[in-house]
């Protein structure tokens, strides 16, 4: 029986699997990044009594659990299958978004967000070994970056819920109502098919339905073991220039740079619209012209406009339509998002994919934990951005090291067996 991912055309089955997996992805990344907005537009702080210190440690607590997130639902993912992983998944970060609303103080909230940290892990990982493994070959960029933009809405719903609705409603009801998205998975369960590329591995028994220490070993054994540590350090680096921007960005337009709340949303929605556009160019990009030379330029793109809203802040003549362009760069630039997701899942084989998205976006964001102290020190000890603008360099050497793992645009997804075959 032919696989989805052998058609020829896109069918509307593929439509449908992204379709999920894209709310999933939009609800998930929007629930992480909720809190950070929240704390600046209500009264959360006060009303638990937080210093900054903690406030620091909560905004990095639901990261630093991804990593736990991803290790554990990516290897389930591989052992009991893609499409009852990514409804757990949904479940979880769903409860901890409940659970943050009704937080009593600093250690009922830092559960709560551990908890959404650690489905927000899982459904990234799920989510794009279901697609990447459906899609034909030819599309799989751009279905991949179409999957990760997103991001790129759920930063806009994080922003206009955490600016706008937050201090109208109060935080408490603005992290329930956060949770409603756990009723996509009565659909999932009834109109989404299971990964046939997964099921084929399991009946030909390729796939040993490993555990997750043990498909963590697969992943450092000696087959895997530079690929595995190349695909995290491009990773690493392109996640640090996110984050370095994004966790402090309304923090440093509005009190650094003095903008308003309003003056800084309109900014953040420029960054957004950039990153939509990004994310559609970058995929068609990446399946015409390859995964390595998309990744890179794209990644100058946004070394450039982040050097210029920070470093370049006086340049660009501050508060001006030229900040505005260089933020809409900035989302451009963050394209390279849509590659991860394809690379990670083609250079991987069919028993530890899941898993190796999981453990090494989610690690890679996880160790994103010290991102907002860093920032915090650094900023502290500065007023120009400088915080935000080692962001730079970070993008830059993601943009370099890329070039080390293969090239991979177009192959077809296989196991171990095949993968040496092939090789």
């Amino acid at each position: 029986m032919a696989l989805l991912s052998d058609s020829p055309t896109v069918l509307p089955i593929h439509r449908k699997i992204l379709a999920f997996s894209f709310i999933g992805w939009i609800f998930d990344f929007y629930d992480l990044l909720l809190l950070s907005f929240i704390v600046a537009s209500t009264s959360l702080v006060k009303d638990l009594s937080l210093s900054r210190d903690q406030v620091g440690v909560l905004l990095g607590t639901a990261l630093a659990f991804t990593a736990v997130g991803g290790l554990v639902g990516g290897a389930l993912a591989d052992r009991y299958g893609r499409k009852p992983l990514l409804m757990l998944t949904i479940l979880v970060y769903s409860i901890g978004t409940l659970a943050s609303g009704l937080a009593a103080g600093f250690w009922t909230l830092l559960a709560a967000r551990a908890v959404t940290g650690i489905g927000v892990g899982g459904e990234w990982a799920v989510a794009h070994a279901l697609v990447g493994e459906t899609v034909p070959p030819h599309v799989r960029g751009r279905y991949g970056a179409y999957l990760q933009s997103g991001s790129a809405f759920a930063r806009f719903f994080a922003t206009m819920v955490g600016n706008l609705l937050a201090p109208v409603i109060g935080w408490r009801l603005a992290f329930m109502v956060s949770a409603a998205p756990a009723l996509v998975v009565v659909f999932i369960r009834r109109q989404m098919p299971e990964s046939d590329v997964w099921l084929a591995s399991v009946r030909a028994g390729i796939s040993s339905r490993l555990g997750y220490a043990a498909a963590l070993g697969r992943m450092l054994a000696p087959a895997l073991r530079r690929t595995t540590g190349l695909a995290f350090t491009v990773t690493t680096m392109n996640m640090a220039a996110y984050w370095f921007k994004t966790i402090w960005l309304p923090t440093y337009l509005h009190e650094t740079r003095g903008l308003s709340l309003g003056a800084v949303a309109w900014l953040l929605l420029m960054d957004q619209l950039g990153s939509i556009a990004g994310y559609l160019l970058f995929g068609s990009a990446s399946d015409r012209f390859g995964r390595r030379p998309s990744f890179t330029a794209f990644a100058i793109v946004k070394a450039v406009g982040l050097a210029m809203v920070t470093l370049g802040w006086d340049l660009a003549g501050g508060y001006t339509p030229t900040l505005f362009a260089f933020m809409f760069l900035v989302g451009i630039g963050e394209g390279n998002w849509g590659c991860i997701g394809p690379l990670i899942n083609e250079v991987f084989p069919t028993e530890v994919r899941a898993a190796a998205l999981g453990i090494i976006y989610n690690v890679a964001r996880g160790v994103q934990f010290l991102a907002p102290v860093v920032i915090g020190v650094v900023a502290a000890r500065s007023t120009f951005g400088a915080g935000i603008a080692l962001a730079v360099p970070f993008s830059l050497l993601a943009g370099a090291t890329v070039w080390l793992l293969p090239e991979t645009k177009g192959v077809r997804l296989m196991g171990t067996e095949a993968m040496r075959a092939a090789s």
